[in-house]
């Protein structure tokens, strides 16, 4: 493989992405495809918002990826057995022909975002193909896995991230040229947001594809449990198997650049009140009597000058800075980037949920991880916990951690917009 020119090409394979033949929602069977789409599973946090997507239409993707039933072992048969049904009476069918499908998305502010979904090979970390750039909970991937199995379908696509060199790559020339096109589907969702999709079947233009992208190595931006449970369960099937490969979409942002925010935790057990006590001496903390986005605000500039947060949940916002640098260097590993060490996400693992308030990051009884700032607050205040509120960290920092191999701690950044659950799936025995 010629990789001169190609900074990102430092693996022997890159990218490597095979056409599929999708399934599809049949849009005479269903009252519309905004009211079958989702938006990813972890997204869907509260019960309200499940119920209401199940309200949207009895054909909603979350029966799929969310199935509500009293054991995991009854909600993973329930969603196969949901599958199996919406596949016989036709609610879902597969494209007659394997292909690239180029996804788009685009909001009323602007912004438009354009990729191409297909099915990965799956790597090892040490080939640097693919860079997770967060740890993962294991209770969370052997959950998809469970799904995963007894469905055995890829439910909805990772959101993986590569550097191409704008307007003149092969791979962007194909997907804007095909975006003129008639699209497969087009919808709106609740949330404002448009969605097309348009397949590329010609032999030519996915091979030219195809050899564009093994030129690259891709970022996880959204995804780090699926694709850690696609590789589990690449290990459990011997090769070669259709679990050999993922379910992805591919976004330059080179070309379309990604909006980066950062996803809160949310402390059931601890009031705001405790919370802050805990941090006397070992952090500056200021009330801020001003409204939600005026608090962010000052976080930002805050954060501009060094670690900082906010904690909510009493009906204030609090400023939490200025850590003690003793506190830090006894709770932070210094065997790490300097980058790393000095992340807020570090910070809040390292020192504030380990050292000072003794909460375990992977226990969900005790910590929520949420993406909407409004409802982390909201359930906070109605719950009597405690909201603490992150600033999002740049792509740049990120990607440069990821090459390193240093990963960041779990759920420390949210990439968007993410790609909507229900627009095409894939089933591994089709």
């Amino acid at each position: 493989m010629n990789t001169a020119g190609h900074p990102e090409a430092t693996a022997r394979r890159g990218l490597e992405l095979t056409p599929f033949r999708g399934l599809r929602y049949d849009p005479d069977r269903v009252g519309s495809l905004a009211a079958v789409t989702s938006p990813p599973y972890d997204v869907v946090v509260r019960p309200d918002g499940l119920h209401q997507l199940q309200s949207n239409d009895p054909y909603n993707i979350v029966r799929l990826i969310l199935p509500q039933a009293t054991t995991p072992a009854e909600r993973n048969e329930q969603a196969a057995r949901t599958l199996r049904d919406w596949l016989s009476e036709g609610i879902l069918a597969a494209d007659a022909e394997p292909g690239l499908y180029v996804y788009e998305q685009q909001d009323g502010a602007g912004l438009l975002q354009r990729g191409i979904i297909g099915i990965l090979r799956l790597s090892e970390p040490s080939e640097g193909v693919v860079l997770p750039h967060e740890d993962v909970m294991p209770h969370v991937v052997a959950d998809r896995a469970a799904l995963m199995r007894a469905t055995s379908a890829n439910l909805e696509p990772l959101l993986l991230t590569y550097r191409g060199n704008g307007t003149e790559s092969v791979t962007t020339t194909a997907i804007e040229r095909t975006a003129e096109q008639q699209p497969l589907l087009a919808t709106t969702t609740e949330d404002g947001y448009r969605h097309r999709l348009w397949s590329i079947t010609d032999p030519a233009e996915v091979a030219r594809i195809q050899s564009d992208l093994t030129l690259h190595q891709a970022l996880i931006a959204d995804g780090h449990h699926r694709w850690a449970t696609y590789r589990r369960l690449r290990a459990e099937h011997p090769s070669p198997s259709p679990w050999d490969h993922g379910l992805v979409l591919l976004v330059d942002t080179a070309r379309y650049p990604l909006r980066v925010r950062a996803i809160h935790r949310l402390l059931h057990e601890i009031p705001v009140s405790r919370s802050l006590a805990l941090l006397d001496d070992l952090f500056r903390v200021r009330r801020l009597d001003v409204p939600l986005a005026e608090a962010l605000d000052t976080l930002a500039d805050a954060a501009c000058a060094g670690n900082a947060f906010l904690l909510a949940g009493d009906g204030d916002f609090h400023l939490v800075d200025r850590p003690d640098p003793d506190l830090l260097s006894r709770t932070i590993p210094a065997d790490r980037p300097a980058a790393w060490r000095t992340l807020d996400a570090t910070v809040l693992h390292a020192t504030l949920l380990a050292h000072v308030w003794h909460i375990p990051e992977d226990d969900p009884a005790r910590i929520a991880y949420i993406h909407d700032t409004a409802a982390t607050v909201e359930k906070a205040e109605r719950d009597g916990g405690t909201a603490v509120l992150m600033h999002p960290v740049r792509e740049e920092v990120v990607r440069d951690l990821a090459r390193q191999g240093v990963t960041m701690p779990r759920k420390s950044t949210s990439f968007g917009p993410k790609p909507a659950s229900g627009l095409v799936l894939r089933a591994l025995d089709v």
